[in-house]
């Protein structure tokens, strides 16, 4: 225990700085630049003064030594560090002065070169922009426009970021038509409810715009204005949350609708294997009956049951509680899969419990910190249930493989579980990483983060998996944990001519095409906010929609099971999960889709990003599903073999 005190402290020190939000007069009031990069590519995002932008003149200038602190990193916590954030000192010297005349800070840059010409003429015709945070509210402003001469603009909407979602990026060849034109003045307005900060503004006066060219020089203006607000400080962050689109009436109807599908599937695991279960039911006990001399007997239609021939799921219960082949992989992959769900599951439960603790999307990075450190404390998790699970299948496989030892198993069955989950992250994020890297975006993770990451895999995830391990091979059996049925020493042959519904190769993608219909429109919402600047608020609704995925995979995986155990195929474990994962394929191509027709993501850059973390969520949601769809097979399974006369 006091090995892993010390890494909580650690966690909780990356959560940064904490401030009560409060002024004095003429206290300073920080103003961060954080990223300015093209709108279309959320993840090409590089350090405010990579454009050749000048160096306010305050007592911040780089060329003061003593107060100097023009570009100085701001600290970051670990989950700000991985959302790709990277906040400077913008140099800038503002001051809270409630009720004072508006202040002017200017810098003008020396003749410009070729190159920082193009600089600029290049993040124009991208539509480049950049972000600013002051007092923790972020504000947005453009870079400039491409226009064929400065008074051809006339601007409609009420910011910056409206403006750019209503351009597009400017083709080569159009641009040689077009001369790129830089804002030089901005207007930042303060607004401010006692000594508190509740509104900031952000907005480039058209007016400004100067033609970009070699040798020209720019005098870039900041105007600071307070202007007195009676809105409260608690809901000021309102403005951000486009609740028009998060709470439209398609958002409800796809939960209605998600709803009611999960109710048909309810309705038909009732109507149609329940019913079938009991003429089942009926027919082996006959049998049953019949070997032991009794007569013959009718079922609820009056016809007799004599002469009915041994076949269906029943033929298999020697065989079903068989260990599935690889089994260290099942079980590490079940063990990795409930980890999934309890992490999620913690995620949202904190994020919906945002107003009780702070809202989740007011503080940078706090969804990816709590991440974190749900998936620190559910390692626990990982490790029990895969220990379980290999001790309970372990037994019908150590009769046939005498050359295995079972410590050998279990060691490899604990080093699975530990490192499957970290291998596939951190293979996907070393590749975007070094991308990245070559490109100098900030979305570079830093050395001393992935240090931090490290020690507390080493030091809390890996002993609470170890533990995990121990106590799921020396817990007790729960209730109904032994098998209902003896397996037999030789397996039975699998019959060959099976109808296609029989096989799972053809029930797989179905069940996955009904969970994915399930979630997929509130998949649009999420990746909506992931890659369209929107901040995701409705964890009630992602909170509903996980449960109704549970149900959905649940019964999907347990008719599919069904149909193959009828068929007389045992082999029900990894169809089961297969079931359940087959989701993440749907998930994966809606990926596509939504890259090709709702983004203007290009580049090799943004394309590397988006599918590099769209397999990640796939590849999670795929491990998630499956477990899920296993766990519910599982206990069908049981259930049904547990009311079997077998001799």
């Amino acid at each position: 225990m006091m090995r892993v005190l010390p890494l909580f402290l650690l966690i909780a020190a990356t959560l940064g700085d904490v401030s009560d939000h409060r002024y004095k007069v003429d206290e300073h009031v920080e103003l961060w630049v954080n990223k300015v990069g093209p709108y279309a590519n959320p993840q090409e995002a590089y350090e405010y003064y990579t454009l050749p932008y000048c160096a306010p003149d305050t007592k911040h200038h780089p060329e003061r030594e003593d107060t100097k602190r023009f570009n100085v990193r701001k600290f970051h916590s670990l989950g700000e560090s991985f959302g790709g954030h990277s906040l400077r000192h913008s140099g800038h010297d503002v001051t809270f002065t409630p009720g004072s005349a508006q202040k002017t800070e200017s810098c003008s840059t020396k003749a410009i070169s070729a190159e920082d010409a193009e600089k600029f003429a290049k993040a124009v015709q991208h539509r480049w922009f950049y972000q600013m945070y002051l007092d923790d509210l972020p504000v947005w402003g453009m870079v400039g426009e491409m226009l064929p001469d400065s008074a051809g603009v006339v601007k409609k909407e009420k910011d910056d970021l409206q403006r750019l979602d209503h351009m597009s990026d400017v083709s080569d060849a159009d641009a040689s038509q077009l001369k790129p034109y830089v804002y030089t003045a901005r207007n930042l307005i303060i607004s401010y409810n006692g000594d508190q900060i509740v509104k900031v503004d952000l907005t480039s006066d058209p007016k400004s715009l100067e033609e970009v060219k070699s040798g020209a020089t720019f005098t870039f203006k900041l105007f600071v204005s307070f202007i007195e607000t009676d809105e409260e400080f608690h809901s000021r962050f309102d403005r951000y949350l486009d609740h028009e689109f998060f709470k439209h009436p398609i958002h409800w109807f796809s939960v209605f609708n998600s709803f009611m599908m999960v109710l048909f599937l309810m309705g038909l695991v009732a109507l149609i294997l329940l019913r079938t279960l009991k003429k089942d039911y009926a027919r082996y006990g006959l049998m049953h009956d019949m070997e032991e001399g009794e007569g013959e007997e009718v079922d609820d239609e009056g016809k007799p049951l004599t002469g009915a021939e041994d076949t269906g799921w029943k033929q298999v219960h020697g065989d079903v509680f068989r260990a599935p082949s690889l089994l260290p992989v099942f079980s590490a992959l079940i063990g990795t899969g409930w980890q999934l769900v309890v992490l999620t599951l913690g995620v949202i439960i904190f994020a919906v419990l945002g107003p009780l603790h702070g809202e989740v999307h007011e503080e940078r990075g706090e969804v990816l910190h709590a991440i974190l450190v749900c998936y620190s404390l559910s390692s626990i998790v990982a490790g029990y249930t895969s220990g379980q699970f290999f001790k309970q299948y372990y037994v019908t496989t150590a009769r046939n493989n005498k050359s295995s030892t079972s410590t050998s198993m279990w060691q490899a069955t604990m080093g699975l579980t530990v490192v499957l989950l970290p291998v596939l992250v951190t293979a996907i994020l070393t590749v975007l990483n070094a991308i990245s890297l070559i490109y100098g975006t900030i979305n570079t993770i830093p050395f001393m983060a992935i240090i931090k990451i490290f020690f507390i895999w080493i030091f809390v995830s890996v002993p609470l998996n170890v533990l995990g391990t121990l106590l799921g091979r020396h817990a007790k059996f729960i209730a109904g944990g032994q098998f209902p049925c003896r397996v037999n020493s030789i397996p039975r042959p699998i019959p060959d001519e099976v109808p296609w519904y029989g096989k799972p190769s053809g029930l797989i993608p179905l069940a996955g095409l009904l969970c994915f219909g399930s979630i997929f429109i509130e998949l649009y919402y999420v990746l909506t906010s992931l890659w369209n600047y929107k901040f995701y608020h409705v964890y009630g609704f992602l909170l509903g929609v996980y449960g109704i995925l549970t149900i959905v995979v649940g019964m999907t995986s347990i008719i599919v099971v069904y149909f193959c155990l009828n068929a007389e195929n045992y082999h029900w474990q990894w169809t089961a999960f297969g079931s359940g994962a087959s989701t993440a394929g749907y998930v994966f191509v809606y990926g596509i889709y939504y890259f090709l027709f709702k983004t203007q993501m290009n580049g090799f850059l943004q394309t590397s990003f988006y599918f590099g973390y769209m397999s990640l969520i796939s590849i999670t949601m795929g491990i998630l599903c499956g477990t899920l769809g296993f766990a519910a097979a599982n206990n069908f399974v049981r259930a049904i073999f547990q009311n079997v006369k077998v001799d």
